[in-house]
């Protein structure tokens, strides 16, 4: 099984953006955004907030962002982004296929949506719960380049995140099937530690994670749609929701 690594990113045979070996089964259960977690669909059009923004004009500098029209402009220039980062995504292949540049322009993309971020505390926010698709990322471990195309992870990765019992859990699809959950300990109100409790080697055999399963995860821009993270060993993960109502088993099932 490949190493999972957890920028509380979370997926891969066993974790998330941090390093965990597990059992011999050849996985990318490695994710952290919480561990991390490809499609690049385009965000249901059902989530998706009405594009339409009045504009805001005020010669006060002092007043909030919600009377000057500041936040209205961010969440407009989000949903521009939004789609941006999509296209850029699209033909990568959850970024097994990026080269240097495509990595450059997604990272370019990446920091101008953290900039318009409007859920400052994503760890006090609803907006957070739920299974996120993975849609890209820069872990190796995770996407497992180096082998041949047809010995890759090819199914959908999930990782999935309950804010309210702090727990976390990465999910691989075909032809796999593993899974790792974690305990998630808040750090700030955007930054977690990951410790991971448990893997599942093809959903069936519960292992009991090794003390080094550890990471750590920062989500730098979350709303309904889309969430971003950054694990601790410098990768990024682009992710789409797919179901706000999953909850994470709170012990291995």
């Amino acid at each position: 099984m490949a190493p999972a690594s957890l920028s509380l990113p979370l997926p891969c045979a066993p974790a998330a953006s941090l390093q965990v070996v597990a059992g011999p089964a050849s996985s990318s259960l490695s994710f952290v955004g919480v561990r991390g977690l490809a499609l690049a669909a385009a965000p249901a059009s059902g989530g998706r907030r009405d594009s339409r923004w009045r504009a805001g004009v005020s010669s006060f500098s002092f007043l909030p962002p919600f009377l000057t029209g500041k936040g209205e402009k961010d969440a407009k220039k989000a949903e521009r982004l939004k789609e941006e980062l999509l296209a850029a995504i699209a033909p990568l292949e959850r970024g097994a296929e990026a080269t240097p540049e495509d990595k450059e322009g997604v990272e370019q993309i990446v920091r101008q949506l953290e900039a318009v971020n409007q859920v400052k505390e994503p760890l006090k926010s609803e907006l957070l719960n739920g299974k996120w698709e993975l849609l890209y990322t820069t872990s190796t471990s995770i996407l497992q380049p180096q082998r041949p195309k047809f010995l890759r992870p090819f199914g959908k990765i999930y990782q999935a995140i309950n804010a309210d019992t702090l727990r976390a859990q990465n999910m691989e699809t075909w032809p796999y099937f593993n899974q790792v959950t974690a305990n998630l300990v808040p750090l700030s109100s955007k930054r977690v530690a990951v410790k991971f409790d448990y893997f599942k080697i093809f959903s069936l055999i519960p292992i009991k994670a090794p003390g080094s399963g550890k990471g750590e995860l920062e989500i730098t821009y979350l709303d309904e749609e889309l969430r971003i993270s950054r694990g601790d060993k410098g990768n990024l993960f682009v992710l789409k929701m797919v179901d706000p109502t999953y909850r994470v088993p709170l012990s291995a099932e």
